[in-house]
């Protein structure tokens, strides 16, 4: 794994969250990104550490890099900014928009994710080959 990973703490159990990592690994062709389950030891230990909430229904991704954590729209798009090409270019475009709009529209899906896109009974486990890429 490249010192310069940074981590992605998801809600393990969400469909659509699930959706967005596997997105992530498939474009993600550096290896760049690492990921832990909001639910799991990993991803508490991180949250503790960044002195985050852990809620016991998880509303963000995170996105923990260069030190620092970030939730919600900023972790989005820090996230597709790491993946470069025309995803760093979509991610610079979201960033036009006032953080404070661009949370309540990560929040109104947040809301109602499991709803839209269902969840699952427990976290998604990666195959043996994107093991390696899990906390």
């Amino acid at each position: 794994m490249p010192a310069s990973s940074h981590i992605v703490l998801f809600d393990g159990v969400c469909n659509l969250c699930n959706g967005f990592v596997q997105f992530v690994i498939e474009h993600d062709a550096a290896a760049r990104f690492r990921f832990a389950a909001l639910q799991s030891a990993a991803g508490q230990a991180l949250l503790r550490e960044y002195r985050l909430p852990a809620p016991p229904e998880p509303d963000s991704v995170v996105l923990v890099a260069d030190g620092q954590a970030y939730t919600h729209s900023a972790a989005a798009l820090g996230i597709l900014a790491g993946l470069g090409g025309g995803w760093a270019v979509l991610a610079r475009v979201g960033r036009w928009f006032p953080r404070p709009l661009r949370d309540a529209v990560y929040r109104l899906i947040a809301r109602h994710r499991y709803r839209w896109f269902g969840r699952q009974e427990a976290c998604w486990l990666p195959t043996p080959e994107l093991k390696a890429r899990f906390l």
